[in-house]
């Protein structure tokens, strides 16, 4: 069982919200820091947000007023709330983790697990 999986992506119009889901598999729960990627074609993978299982959060400053990041402990699942998405957020959009708490910050090179993404097209 793969130790990540996103859901949700799809094609959204310009000015839309979408919200994208990425499940941990049960023998995941060692997780203490996840967070959410994205990866545009041709750009390289950048981070948007991070959660620790308490609820910390960190999240990008040019990303904090359009995405928020949350979770479902209980469910072993976090969720990216996106607004007022625009052509330039199509991207896949990936879930991230690892198993330190800290620090949980969204970038990339400290999180060893990842899932298979999910795409997200913005059309204008």
């Amino acid at each position: 069982q793969e130790p990540l999986t996103e859901s949700g992506g799809g094609t959204v119009k310009a000015g839309d919200s979408l919200r994208i889901s990425c499940a941990a598999s049960p023998s995941a729960n060692r997780f203490k820091c996840m967070g959410w990627f994205r990866q545009a074609p041709g750009k390289e993978r950048e981070g948007i947000a991070a959660i620790t299982a308490g609820g910390n959060v960190a999240t990008a400053d040019s990303l904090k007023d359009q995405f928020t990041i949350s979770q479902d402990r209980a469910r072993d699942e976090i969720y990216l709330q996106m607004h007022s998405l625009k052509p330039e957020d199509t991207a896949i959009y990936y879930c991230a983790a690892r198993t330190e708490t800290w620090p949980c910050t969204p970038d990339p090179v400290r999180f060893p697990y990842w899932g298979q993404g999910t795409q997200v097209t913005v059309s204008s």
